[in-house]
């Protein structure tokens, strides 16, 4: 059966259109050469066990196949890119998809990138794959755009309806198709100029994120060395009306959007010359996190007599974001790997992960939670799901180490 659209990629991105296009009553098809992601297997992605269930019922469908590419009028690629060892976005998931759309694309069909680029990855690498593969020229024989993704799992405000979509298409006409299909799932739809504009507004968006979280971490450190209240500091702050945007500190940042500097190896081996220094640093900044919890966690434990070497330690929380199984580039693992080395006996709890290895070692789960933070000599507080009872927690623990400033005032000692 023909689709109108079709989804390449099930991830944190295509998953989420999915299910705004099917509920929008779009007939949408989920590709992915994946067998073991079209078949949408396990709980722990974007969308929970019961709204897999809901968008299956409701008509969405996927497959490996690629030639069901070739009967849809919309192709929207939500590819990975994930950051290399060296800093740069791969994009050969993107390239792979390309190349696979490219042999069954028709006359007429819109394409659009959702997926996570550099400023050019629409003009520059992914529309030679697809004229090549396919004979046809993008911006008279099929529209071409980019649209990047926005959504923000576990968001209880805004959802795919309420957050505008920034849409820039090769030619006008093909920014107005993809916004005649955006149109459809969204209140409102934002052109940008062309599709280096729509990719660029993206890399503002994380980056912004990441600096001042940076910012933010950077002002937990001075502020605990002065013996200042940081999180009393920020609600203070925040009541300005205006020149002030809210940020937390943390352990460390995870998510799927990864901080972009184009400067590092772009995917034409070009660079402008001007390195985002701001990126470079909040980079440096955010990923030595997790070795200053390991500090503050050896300096708690040595004021009450113990040594990390031995200690019981419960770590609650070990998803990126509160309230969702995602673990994509949570600092617990790598907080965890640290304690491991210094010798310390590790438990965790976490209501969305049932099981949870470190280094390729199973870390014990605790089933009861209240007992497990009065057996442990430290507990601490990665992510604040928000079916934990702080205050219950705080009182039951032993000692407790709170990263994200979610305890009472006082009840426990924080980031």
């Amino acid at each position: 059966m023909p689709a109108d659209l079709a989804v390449i990629g099930l991830g944190h991105l295509g998953l989420p259109l999915a299910q705004a296009a099917t509920t929008a009553g779009i007939s949408t098809l989920g590709y992915d050469p994946d067998p073991h992601t079209a078949a949408l297997s396990g709980a722990d992605g974007p969308l929970s066990a019961t709204e897999l269930r809901r968008l299956l019922s409701a008509g969405f469908r996927t497959t490996t196949d690629p030639t069901t590419l070739g009967r849809v009028r919309t192709a929207v690629i939500c590819a990975p890119t994930p950051l290399g060892e060296d800093h740069t976005l791969d994009l050969g998931r993107i390239a792979d998809a390309a190349r696979t759309l490219a042999a069954q694309l028709r006359p007429h069909t819109t394409v659009i990138l959702e997926s996570t680029a550099y400023p050019g990855t629409t003009e520059e690498f992914l529309r030679p794959l697809l004229e090549e593969g396919s004979g046809l020229t993008a911006g008279r024989d099929f529209h071409l755009a980019c649209s990047p993704g926005r959504h923000d799992p576990g968001n209880r405000t805004h959802h795919y309806a309420n957050t505008p979509k920034v849409i820039g298409g090769l030619t006008p006409a093909c920014t107005e198709a993809a916004a005649a299909f955006y149109s459809r799932l969204t209140e409102k739809v934002v052109r940008a100029r062309g599709p280096r504009e729509a990719e660029t507004a993206k890399l503002l968006e994380t980056n912004y994120r990441h600096i001042n979280i940076a910012l933010m971490n950077e002002m937990a450190v001075f502020c605990h060395d002065i013996g200042v209240d940081l999180w009393d500091v920020i609600r203070c702050a925040e009541t300005k009306p205006f020149g002030f945007q809210s940020f937390r500190p943390g352990p460390g940042v995870g998510g799927h959007a990864a901080p972009i500097d184009p400067n590092y190896l772009a995917y034409n081996g070009r660079s402008p010359g001007h390195p985002l220094r701001m990126v470079e640093l909040a980079q440096e900044v955010n990923g030595r996190m997790p070795r200053y919890v390991i500090q503050r966690c050896a300096t708690l434990l040595n004021h009450h007599g113990k040594s990390a070497r031995g200690a019981r330690v419960l770590l609650l929380g070990v998803t990126y974001k509160p309230d969702i199984a995602d673990q994509t580039g949570s600092p617990a693992r790598e907080i965890a790997s640290r304690l491991r080395e210094l010798g310390a006996h590790l438990t965790y709890h976490d209501p969305y992960v049932p099981q949870w290895n470190v280094l390729d070692r199973p870390v014990p789960r605790a089933d009861s939670l209240y007992e497990a933070a009065a057996a442990a000599d430290l507990t601490i507080l990665l992510q604040a799901h928000r079916t934990y009872d702080l205050q219950g927690l705080s009182v039951k623990a032993q000692l407790l180490l709170d990263t994200r400033g979610a305890t009472p005032t006082g009840a426990a000692h924080r980031l």
